[in-house]
């Protein structure tokens, strides 16, 4: 199994002088997470389609084994509801292969509001169907229990889409292979923590620990990982603390 696990943005400036440099500036950031973690998960596409050129630029200044991971923009997921969306999947699909060998998987997020419905399902099941899979790593994220059955774990494996797996309340309890691949997201609890996110503020020794023996068992080629800040208030942290308690459970 390759493990790859980050963070959920590089572009946070409290990180400066206890993750980056002293005296690193934003132009600089990405070039100086990629020394240390080999992945990252990109948030800003979910609130829009960057430039090809952009894009382009990540792939760039990073090194050869870096990985990318990122999210579907909103429009797709939350404002068209997957209704109607070619335009703006293959716009995006378009863009986001312009990392090449440097890309991960792209996330569908969908809001908490999002159930499943007798309209909802046939907009998924049509949806699911037109994405080119075997071409590009996709990962979909629910967040409403709804949808948290068999008939909707086996249209993800027929398309080998990947379940996201998450720490939040209405993922409690699932940990279900879907994909040749796994994908998780560490997003923590928004109303106990906030910036500055400059050192470790909870201990969730206890919970990574359930979360790498998961992971241990889990039946993937691949497993992607992204922690937030809101986890536990340092997410560089959080991924070394992580890798260390995985490592000791299977040496590399």
């Amino acid at each position: 199994m390759k493990l790859y696990i980050g963070t959920s943005t590089w572009s946070q400036k409290d990180w400066v002088g206890n993750f980056y440099p002293p005296h690193a500036k934003p132009a600089t950031f990405l070039m100086e997470y990629a020394k240390r973690l080999p992945t990252v998960e990109i948030d800003s596409t979910f609130y829009a389609i960057p430039r090809k050129e952009l894009v382009q630029s990540w792939h760039d200044k990073t090194p050869d084994a870096f990985i990318f991971s990122a999210k579907f923009p909103q429009a797709i997921t939350h404002d068209k509801k997957l209704l109607n969306a070619a335009d703006e999947t293959t716009l995006f699909l378009n863009t986001m292969s312009a990392l090449k060998e440097k890309l991960g998987c792209l996330v569908l997020q969908f809001p908490y509001t999002f159930e499943a419905t007798l309209e909802t399902v046939e907009a998924m099941k049509a949806y699911l169907a037109t994405l080119p899979t075997a071409e590009f790593r996709v990962a979909l994220e629910v967040r409403h229990r709804s949808w948290l059955k068999e008939g909707f774990f086996e249209r993800l494996r027929k398309h080998n889409v990947a379940l996201v797996l998450t720490d939040q309340p209405a993922m409690h309890g699932v940990f279900v292979a879907t994909a040749t691949f796994g994908y998780i997201r560490w997003l923590g609890n928004r109303k106990l923590l906030s910036e500055p996110f400059t050192e470790l503020k909870l201990d969730k020794t206890a919970e990574m620990t359930a979360w790498a023996e998961r992971i241990r068992s889990f039946k993937a080629d691949t497993v992607f990982g992204y922690f937030n800040n809101h986890y536990a208030g340092h997410s560089p942290t959080s991924v070394e603390t992580f890798n260390n308690i995985f490592n000791r459970l299977v040496p590399p």
